[in-house]
């Protein structure tokens, strides 16, 4: 009885140079691979690039151009060249490095305890304390509002007569503070909300962080009968160091571009105490009208941040190193 060959499926792919894996053969996944590499990712990547182009690349082309000229928002003068004379100006000018210094002292004062507290925070709901979600809920919640409802908030409680606040200090036996109204205490009112405001988010990364704590260290730590502080010193703040060079770069990054929270509560004042330099930007180029001048501002501005980055990664590098 003859056997008769069999030309199925099966057999053909078992007898294809593919299968057979026979010199020279393309992978079963060849045609996708070279359709990969000949630039189909760029299809993907091509929304996020226009728009990238469109709403970031050309307006700081426009704006470094528009910093040499006399731009003006009532349409005057946008074709007369001014060279570097709106960075000379910039230099001199008495109110540019007053909002300079508003801004590194509420950068100073705010950066701390938010970084210091936020860790307070986390440790507080890593202890394993009762009511967990209620801690979390209470310490990221006022992250979410947003500024406005912040400033509508804290603009009642700041009220000199009927403020909780001023409430609270009379009923200790203290007088009664114009935050929002006295040079002395308004940029401390303005810190105090930002604290308030904003440390869920520094609290959210450093709970993240000790979360990824290894287990057995601590286990190992007890055995050799280290203490609470013994470990908290020994191993805790040590894991932490990367989460907190991260954090101290992005929160002082974040202070100095202060903006929201200051023009609501005080618009920079009282006299000009609390106005930080984007808002003395703003007030140039949209309330002064001169654009061209304000782009110079925030050209200086962002060069000391482009500074201060660097000095702050150089720093934190040569610590971990």
């Amino acid at each position: 009885m003859s056997t008769v060959p069999t030309t199925g499926p099966a057999t053909l792919a078992a007898e294809s140079p593919e299968a057979s894996g026979a010199p020279g053969a393309a992978p079963p996944r060849a045609l996708k691979d070279r359709f990969r590499k000949g630039g189909s990712g760029g299809l993907f990547v091509a929304p996020f690039m226009i728009f990238f182009g469109l709403f970031l690349l050309v307006p700081l082309v426009y704006g470094l151009w528009m910093s040499f000229t006399d731009a003006s928002l009532t349409g005057h003068g946008d074709s007369s060249f001014a060279g570097l004379g709106n960075y000379a100006e910039a230099l001199t000018d008495s109110e540019v490095w007053k909002s300079l210094g508003n801004t590194a002292v509420f950068t100073v004062l705010s950066s701390v305890p938010l970084v210091v507290l936020a860790l307070g925070m986390a440790l507080l709901v890593h202890a394993n304390l009762p009511g967990q979600w209620l801690w979390r809920f209470a310490f990221f919640a006022p992250y979410v509002l947003p500024v406005a409802v912040v400033w509508q908030v804290w603009s009642m409680m700041f009220q000199p007569d009927l403020g909780l606040v001023n409430n609270f200090l009379n009923a200790i036996g203290l007088d009664s503070v114009g935050w929002l109204v006295d040079e002395k205490w308004a940029m401390y009112a303005v810190v105090l909300v930002t604290v308030w405001w904003t440390a869920g988010f520094n609290f959210l990364l450093y709970l993240s962080a000790l979360q990824a704590v290894p287990d057995h260290l601590y286990e190992a730590a007890a055995l050799d009968g280290a203490g609470a502080w013994r470990r908290l010193w020994s191993i805790t703040l040590p894991q932490l160091k990367r989460t907190t060079g991260l954090i101290a770069v992005l929160q002082v990054l974040a202070s100095l571009k202060v903006f929201d929270q200051i023009y609501l509560l005080t618009r920079g004042g009282p006299n000009g105490s609390t106005r930080p330099i984007l808002e003395y930007i703003y007030d140039t180029g949209f309330t002064g009208y001169r654009l061209g001048y304000a782009s110079a501002i925030s050209y200086v501005f962002f060069a000391i941040l482009v500074i201060l980055s660097l000095a702050q990664f150089k720093i934190f590098s040569r610590k971990e190193a």
